[in-house]
């Protein structure tokens, strides 16, 4: 099985999705996606598959998310895609890849029916 997971090491989150994964006997793909960020095609096929809008993609507890004053409404879709691309710490993670298809582990079990 093809997994892939765009990982942050320091994320609990991330950390459980991935320790799952590899529990199931899955070696997958790991993008950290920090040091590699998705480009612009990636990211909206990511949204896609995820089946949500890219606001609904952002991590809000991040201080550039209150800098950017991204709560507010006035925001495009893509001015969000925008944002994330240039500061990709506000993409929500793990995002996790599968044949059975594309989950935000968040919490990290939520990878499980994917698996």
């Amino acid at each position: 099985m093809s997994v892939t997971i765009y990982h942050h090491p320091k994320c609990n989150s991330s950390i459980q999705a991935l320790d799952l994964i590899r529990q199931a006997g899955i070696e997958p793909t790991v993008i950290e996606y920090l040091v590699t960020p998705p480009t612009r095609e990636k990211l909206g096929e990511l949204i896609a598959a995820l089946g949500i809008k890219p606001r609904n993609l952002l991590r809000q507890n991040e201080k550039i998310y209150e800098k950017l004053n991204l709560a507010d409404p006035k925001w495009t879709d893509d001015q969000i895609v925008d944002f994330m691309l240039n500061n990709p710490i506000l993409i929500n993670r793990p995002i996790v890849v599968t044949p059975k298809g594309t989950v935000l582990a968040r919490p990290g079990d939520k990878v499980k029916p994917f698996l």
